[in-house]
């Protein structure tokens, strides 16, 4: 089941539309802009559904700003050093919008645009087609983007992101979902007492400026290892910046599971699925309190993290993370899932 409705208005007086996907276990509700999950319905172990994802009311909160709760990131999410790279023997500049780096598709990403949504007839089950066209040399990217992201919703209790894009020109493009999942409810706290398993044998070492290092380090003896179910609380203080990291995930074909979220007092556990090469984990360490939820509670540190399925930012990255580069002819694809469950 879909069911929609108006969510807001943009400045321009474009209107909104959320679009909630519905099954017996779960229910999703989307906005068309930025793609941005507003809501997440999950029951816990007693079958009480609450909202596990972290957003707001009102559309007019996330035009005033936020970080980047829930939406379609891109063209390529995470850091391109000093926003600069090099394609087939060209030069691109990039939006500098982070310190001394490009963020997240720059100023105006795909998280910051009224993407076109479509409701499918007849498809089997729930799901929500956004497409949008992101033109040549927007934020600097070259070539003309088309990207349709699909979200749906699969029994028992899952939810699919299928990500497809085309390119006229080489280009890069690395999309993610930056949802902050606290699956003990949303405004309920801080994700310390979450455990959080990763598997992936190496990860990608920060400067101060959280810019990739470009040399992958084995997890092995760090802090950084969670190959092995861990507690969050326990974890994140030995963590530069208690930021979190780029891991690149055990190479297999298809998808596989590369991540598992619990949280103990609800019963919730949420499992990662991908056919992406690595996963940004990201602890929710710049919140500081300055930004209310849905709840009506502020958002502060560590009161939500974010399980990003995606590659490597830049071109000539190490191998294991994956690239970038997009080719005309053959296109862009990639699918991820969150299963959730409670025990």
């Amino acid at each position: 089941m879909v069911r929609s409705r108006t969510f807001g208005r943009l400045p321009d007086g474009t209107e909104v539309q959320a679009h909630t996907l519905a099954n017996p276990a779960m229910e999703l509700e989307v906005i068309a802009y930025g793609g941005i999950v507003t809501r997440l319905l999950i029951p816990d172990r007693s079958g009480r559904r609450e909202d596990v994802v972290l957003g707001f009311n009102q559309l007019e909160s996330y035009l005033a700003g936020h970080p980047y709760f829930g939406c379609i990131t891109g063209r390529v999410a995470g850091r391109i050093t000093a926003g600069v790279f090099e394609l087939e023997g060209h030069r691109f500049a990039l939006a500098v919008n982070n310190g001394p780096n490009h963020l997240h598709g720059g100023w105006a990403g795909l998280d910051k645009k009224n993407w076109r949504a479509e409701v499918p007839v007849g498809s089997e089950a729930p799901e929500l087609r956004l497409q949008l066209t992101s033109p040549d040399a927007e934020e600097g990217y070259p070539g003309t983007l088309r990207v349709e992201v699909i979200y749906r919703l699969l029994p028992p209790a899952t939810w699919e992101i299928d990500y497809r894009a085309t390119t006229d020109r080489p280009t890069l493009v690395n999309l993610t979902q930056h949802a902050y999942f606290h699956l003990g409810g949303e405004g309920s706290g801080t994700v310390e007492d979450h455990r959080l398993e990763i598997h992936a044998d190496n990860f990608m070492p920060t400067d101060g400026d959280l810019t990739l290092l470009g040399v992958p380090e084995s997890v092995e003896g760090k802090p950084d290892d969670v190959r092995v179910s861990r507690r969050l609380g326990d974890v994140l203080p030995a963590l530069l910046h208690q930021h979190g990291n780029l891991y690149a995930t055990r190479p297999a074909a298809g998808l596989r599971r590369v991540a598992k979220l619990s949280e103990p007092e609800s019963g919730r556990n949420m499992e990662v699925w991908t056919d992406e090469p690595a996963i940004q984990f990201y602890a929710g360490s710049f919140l500081d309190g300055s930004l209310t939820g849905k709840s009506g509670r502020p958002y502060r540190r560590h009161a939500g993290l974010c399980l990003e399925c995606q590659r490597y930012p830049m071109p000539g990255g190490p191998a294991g993370f994956g690239s970038p580069i997009v080719l005309p002819g053959q296109g862009y694809r990639q699918k991820t899932q969150y299963r959730f469950s409670a025990d």
